[in-house]
């Protein structure tokens, strides 16, 4: 047997060491994120381990051995399987039924009707457009001083001024590109298809004319409004977007997204960089919780005291999800406990408590395992190298901690930001159809519609109605009343 012998090595020596196997930690973990890239799942999920749930074919070694193999026939009745009919999905009531009856030929005059056989199948018809023609009789008058006056009524208010498209219009318009995620281009083929030709650019014209001078008064009063809170939700996304200083190349934008969960408002704010200037000036009047992920620029927004932050926990989870192939044991125990704040969550979502139940709830249960997880994270964090994935989630989470479990103290918090990630999706949807944004005052525009269409849809209200009676109706309506007119809002 050979001796074994205590070896020192130098604390240079082994700090060298120590940083060459991070940094061999640091490529697995890059190279295995790249692979995961193109060949893995998305879906982040982790599912516990069931106890009571035993491992399929996990035979132990000495039961698994050759069997003697014998050969039988038999013969068997093969049972006649009764056809059962397919069922028909019955058709919404809301829609509108056209009655077509088909009476049988040669009918003797004697027949008695006894009932009816009715079968409903859906139609389609291709999209109706009609042209509004707009009648006003002039009339001539004579006043007391045999002078003359015509007389005329007065236009309608247009959501284009003096321009040929309706309400209906640019609200179809507008709905197919920022929610069905048409260019206009496309939508300029379909019209063709119906002998309609309108080019692209006239399209593009329409929308912006009727978002600068319609719709951004209302952006503006629901930015106002949004920040007349104390608990907001902040992320921000990119967009590309054509630039003169940037010819034949795309500058990178960014919309930063501001979502109220308690009143179901989000306000689109398009700017140029991702620097701290636009979050900073956006919530300039704002005091009170702001919910972000990790980005530094959220910090700092404001005089200590006035903004204070909260995290988002399915950041930190995504971190611990990741880090499985690399530490599988930790990155589980945490991953486990992390499912038991959910579950909390999910129980406070079924029960439908009030915002009181809700903070008491968690104060019962989600506390605890707070306990438990920052324990282990502080026991834990030491032994692990700070490159490798494991490393890097561990840094992420105990840097956020006091932001991670600061939504107990009050029921309206979530625990992350998926509701604002949900909101931000649809910029992602439009990046792969319309590619980029055409200027900066563009991606502005689209910063207007994507606040009030996702705002409706965060209401169950259907878009294209609220569009296009709120084009109709705002030309002509009070300034100070603005805000009667944000989706949802009472």
């Amino acid at each position: 047997m050979a001796n074994s012998e205590n070896i020192t090595i130098p604390k240079a020596e082994y700090q060298e060491l120590l940083k060459k196997v991070s940094e061999v930690e640091l490529l697995r973990q890059q190279l295995a994120d790249l692979q995961r890239m193109i060949f893995g799942q998305k879906r982040e999920r982790f599912i516990l381990p069931d106890p009571n749930q035993g491992v399929l074919f996990d035979f132990p070694a000495e039961e698994v051995q050759e069997k003697q193999t014998q050969e039988i026939t038999y013969t068997r009745i093969k049972p006649v399987k009764e056809k059962k009919r397919p069922l028909r999905a019955e058709l919404p009531p809301h829609l509108p039924r056209r009655e077509e009856i088909i009476e049988p030929e040669n009918l003797p005059e004697n027949a008695r009707k006894i009932g009816e056989s009715i079968t409903e199948i859906l139609e389609y018809e291709p999209a109706s457009i009609y042209v509004r023609r707009i009648v006003r009789p002039k009339y001539i008058t004579e006043t007391n001083d045999e002078a003359t006056k015509i007389e005329i009524a007065p236009l309608p208010s247009l959501p284009v001024p003096k321009g040929n498209a309706g309400a209906s219009m640019i609200a179809h318009i507008l709905v197919s590109k920022f929610i069905d995620h048409l260019p206009y281009y496309r939508q300029s083929k379909i019209f063709k298809r119906q002998n309609l030709h309108i080019p692209d650019s006239t399209i593009g014209g329409w929308a912006n004319t009727a978002i600068r001078n319609r719709l951004l008064p209302l952006w503006e009063t629901m930015k106002s409004k949004i920040a007349d809170t104390d608990y907001l939700m902040a992320d921000e996304t990119p967009i590309p977007v054509l630039s003169e200083d940037k010819p034949g190349a795309t500058h990178r934008g960014y919309h930063w997204v501001y979502y109220d969960p308690v009143r179901k408002i989000v306000v689109f704010d398009y700017r140029e960089t991702r620097g701290r200037e636009g979050p900073k000036k956006f919530l300039k009047g704002f005091t009170g919780h702001l919910q972000t992920d990790g980005y530094i620029a959220y910090e700092n927004l404001a005089p200590p005291g006035k903004i204070k932050l909260l995290a988002c926990m399915a950041h930190a989870r995504r971190k611990f999800e990741k880090a499985l192939d690399n530490d599988p044991e930790r990155a589980e125990k945490i991953l486990v406990l992390i499912e038991e704040l959910y579950k909390v969550e999910r129980q406070a979502r079924e029960a439908g408590p009030s915002f009181d139940e809700v903070k008491t709830l968690r104060q019962e249960k989600s506390a605890e395992i707070l306990d438990k997880l920052e324990k282990y994270l502080l026991q834990e964090h030491p032994k692990v190298l700070p490159q490798s994935a494991i490393g890097k989630a561990f840094n992420y989470t105990l840097h956020l901690w006091p932001r991670l479990k600061r939504y107990v103290e009050d029921g309206r918090f979530q625990i992350d930001n998926n509701l604002i990630e949900n909101s931000i999706r649809p910029v992602a949807l439009g990046r792969k159809n319309y590619l980029f944004a055409g200027s900066h005052d563009g991606a502005k525009n689209a910063a207007v519609i994507y606040s009030l269409l996702a705002t409706c849809k965060l209401n169950n209200i259907e878009p294209f109605g609220w569009l296009k009676t709120t084009l109709e109706t705002i030309p002509d309506y009070p300034t100070n009343q603005l805000h009667n007119l944000i989706p949802g809002l009472k």
